[in-house]
Parts: C-alpha cells; sequence; structure tokens
C-alpha cells in the first residue's frame, strides 16, 4: 500500500476559523510527522513552502475548508450488533460527510459499555476498523466512576425504557445515588429526557391505527420531555457541580425550562438532532417506519422554534444520533410505525443537511461549523485537539464544496443498512476531500476510498 497523500499546506480563499463569522481567506501549514496545525496565516499571498512525493501542497481556490466534524452522538453497535452498524462501515459514513471523529454510544452493543471490562471489550472490536477518530460514552450503573479515568467522555442514562433490555432505564432514586457519585469526577451526565408520569401514560396506550404517524406522535407527546427535564434540572440544584446534559432534544415545550435553568447558571447543555431540524410530522407519510425516532420528528411550527433557540444558544450543538438497525426491525412490509425500530440511519449527511436547511434561516458556515464542530468537541471533552482550525489541533481538514447539489439515494450511503428518513432529498453541499490529523482519509473524485486504509484512533 502506498504511502497516503500527506497535506503540508493548504490555502483557500474561505476557512472557516473559530470565532470568525465568515470565512476568512488564509494558508494553512500542518507539521507531516505529528499531523498538527503549525501556522494560520491570513490571507493568501507570500511565500509556499515546496510539495513532492507522497507531500501535498494545495490551493483549493474559493472552496470552503472546514474543520472536521464531530458528532458527539453515533451509535456504531460493535460488538453484539454487528449486522445494525460497525466501526468499518459506520465510521467511513462518518468520513464521506465531513465527520472527523464520532463519539460512540454506550448502548445497542453487547455488552454496553458499562463496566472497564465491557470498554476493554468495546475497544479491542473498534481496534484497526475505524476511519474517523473514536472517543466513547459510558453507561450509568453504580460505582463504575473507573471508566472517567479509562476514558469515557461521560456517562449516559434513560428516564425511559431504551428499548433493549442490557440497557435498563434509572429512576428518580437512582439517580441521587449516581450523581452523588460522579459530581467531583470531570465528566457529564447525558440524559435521554422522556419521562412517563404513570404506567397509563400515552406511550403505554397502543391505541389507533399503528400505521399511521400521527398514532405514533401521540404516544410520545411533548410532556414526557417536559416531565424528564424538569426533574434534571431539580435534581442539578443538589449537584451543582456536575455538569447534565440533555440528549435529541425534539420538544420545543421545554425550551423555557431550559432557558430558566441557563440563567440560574445551571450547568446544562442540550443538543438536538439534524432530522428534527430538517424534517416534520406534518410531511411524514403514513406506513413509513423509516422516520421513526424516540422521541419523534414533530410539527413544522416546533421545527422552527428549535432552529431559533439554536440560533439564540438555548440549544447548544447538533448532532445526527444515528441509531441504524436491520430493515426487518424496521417494519418496512408491514408498515408498522408502532413495533417498528426508533432510530434515523443519517451518518455522513449531516453538514449537508444543516447547508441546505440553515442558508433557509440565515445561518452561516460558520455557526453551522460552531454547531457540528467546535461546541460538540467541547462537550466530549475533545477540544484541546478537535473542533476548529487551530495552531496545535489536529489538522482534521474538510474541503467542502458549497454550491455542488445531489440527490440523497442508497448509491451515497457507506453506512451498513441502507435505508434513511432523508432518502429522495435533494441537498447542498458536498464533501470533496478530508484530511484527518494531515493524512488524506477521504476523495470524492477516487470513488471515497480507493487506495486508502482506515487510519482513525480511539481517543
Amino acid at each position: 500500500m502506498e504511502p497516503h497523500p500527506r497535506l503540508r499546506q493548504i490555502s483557500s480563499q474561505n476557512v472557516v476559523l473559530p470565532d470568525a463569522d465568515t470565512p476568512q481567506a488564509a494558508v494553512i501549514t500542518v507539521d507531516i510527522d505529528s499531523g498538527k496545525i503549525v501556522n494560520i496565516k491570513k490571507g493568501t499571498d507570500g511565500h509556499t513552502t515546496e510539495g513532492g512525493g507522497d507531500v501535498q501542497v494545495i490551493d483549493v481556490g474559493d472552496k470552503f475548508v472546514l474543520p472536521g466534524a464531530v458528532d458527539a452522538h453515533v451509535h456504531l453497535n460493535e460488538p453484539g450488533r454487528t449486522d445494525w452498524e460497525g466501526f468499518w462501515t459506520g465510521t467511513r459514513a462518518a468520513i464521506s460527510g465531513g465527520i472527523t471523529t464520532v463519539v460512540d454510544m454506550p448502548l445497542n452493543a453487547i455488552p454496553p459499555t458499562t463496566t472497564l471490562e465491557n470498554f476493554d471489550t468495546k475497544r479491542a472490536s473498534a481496534d484497526g476498523q475505524c476511519w474517523a477518530d473514536v472517543a466513547f460514552w459510558g453507561g450509568v450503573i453504580p460505582g463504575n466512576q473507573p471508566l472517567v479515568t479509562a476514558g469515557v467522555k461521560g456517562f449516559k442514562c434513560f428516564l425511559i425504557e431504551s428499548g433493549v433490555e442490557e440497557f435498563p432505564c434509572v429512576s428518580e432514586n437512582d439517580l441521587y445515588g449516581h450523581m452523588k457519585e460522579l459530581q467531583g469526577e470531570s465528566t457529564v451526565l447525558l440524559f435521554h429526557a422522556e419521562l412517563e408520569e404513570s404506567p397509563h401514560s400515552p406511550i403505554s396506550q397502543h391505541h389507533g391505527n399503528p400505521t399511521l404517524y400521527e398514532t405514533f406522535l401521540t404516544s410520545r407527546p411533548e410532556s414526557l420531555e417536559v416531565n424528564a427535564i424538569s426533574l434534571i434540572t431539580r435534581l442539578q440544584e443538589k449537584y451543582p457541580s456536575l455538569r447534565c446534559h440533555i440528549v435529541h432534544l425534539s420538544s420545543s415545550s421545554a425550551l423555557p425550562l431550559i432557558r430558566a435553568a441557563k440563567a440560574r447558571g445551571l450547568k446544562l447543555t442540550v443538543e438536538t438532532c439534524f432530522h428534527y431540524l430538517c424534517l416534520s410530522a406534518d410531511t411524514i407519510p403514513n406506513g413509513r417506519p423509516e422516520f421513526k425516532c424516540c422521541p419523534p420528528i414533530r410539527g413544522s411550527t416546533n421545527k422552527e422554534l428549535l432552529w431559533k433557540a439554536l440560533m439564540d444558544g438555548t440549544i447548544d450543538f447538533v448532532v445526527s444520533d444515528h441509531s441504524p438497525c436491520v430493515a426487518e426491525l424496521k417494519k418496512l412490509d408491514e408498515g408498522d410505525v408502532l413495533a417498528a425500530w426508533g432510530g434515523i440511519h443519517s451518518l455522513g449527511l449531516g453538514l449537508s443537511l444543516m447547508w441546505t436547511e440553515g442558508t433557509k434561516r440565515g445561518a452561516t458556515i460558520c455557526q453551522i461549523m460552531r454547531w457540528t464542530s467546535q461546541k460538540a468537541a467541547e462537550h466530549a471533552g475533545l477540544s484541546a485537539t478537535k473542533g476548529s482550525i487551530t495552531v496545535g489541533h489536529d489538522a482534521d481538514l474538510v474541503i467542502w464544496d458549497p454550491e455542488s447539489e445531489f440527490k440523497v439515494s442508497k448509491e451515497r450511503f457507506y453506512f451498513k443498512n441502507k435505508l434513511s428518513a432523508f432518502e429522495g432529498m435533494v441537498l447542498r453541499g458536498i464533501v470533496v476531500q478530508v484530511f484527518l490529523r494531515g493524512s488524506l482519509a477521504y476523495d470524492k473524485d477516487k470513488n471515497g476510498f480507493d487506495g486508502l486504509i482506515p487510519q482513525g484512533r480511539m481517543l
């Protein structure tokens, strides 16, 4: 295998630099041995270094140079459910969409990432298979603080049944113990924030035609998210040193609670997902379980309120929550939305989705990269090396064509089970090349991965 082309220097009229409002002309210089950015010179005039052999010095003109995106909510499912997704396919999908770092969720793999032994099993499964860099979340069980030292970036819990037997939900009483254990650690507690008030809540009553999206939507009302976030912020008052995080917020009804908590100085962060910002219940056809996720995609008014909250900083960043499964579990033939696995297959589409929908609402590429890279890296404790084009950071760089369009189709999917709620959409913005720590990791014009090998590391 020939050495991967290594980037020595790249110049562009449109480089997305941290804290800038618009892309700027700049020349980025990379140390080819460490893969770190060693210099950023604004403007593109002046001396350039020499390339040659496998060392590249390139000028991409007016194409954008973006920091590699960080997807802090991905289910790679290996080991144990590798027929759903795996490190090889999932990280290829990520890199193809300009995502150079993913953070793997602790559930849907068997065993889940809840103990040191299970974490070692997870890392052994990932070894040699990663096209993007991979970090890991842990799962909440009593006494597993040693996972922090071992390298997990935080701990995930469910306030409602997770859908998989090996990862049960936690109660309010459980949380007092977990939060007390974790409050002195440099970590974060992540919540799937849906909470039923009683066994007779709508989610427990499967009435109505199961092929109607409205039946499913009614079973997961916004009140479940409001209940959960009310509990979380109440608990935070008792354990104020522990940062808490709401994963995949879908409900605009919870935004006043979040704003109030942040105004009180609580350490609360919030993410939403591409599908909540780019899809709407108003246009979801019946009998189409590929649109099912939990919490659900809600109406168009709700979607616009989420966009507003993202723009004003109430929501901190955006992730995929790529949660795939085999086609049979999606119940596509039956069209049974209630019985189908809840999860959207989307890894690698996020930048194009955000550019397509965000520009309609006045979002800039600099804002989009803060939401999909910088803030996500900060959340996962990776901001020392990831999330922005900064001297000393890894040279995780994406060459981006903002004007090209493509139609989302199975032929463009690198993830394992090739179905998606976004299939058929026409999106703007295409990843041309991706460099991971300065080495070429993806090239659209060479069939993506021809001649390349995985270079991802575990973080």
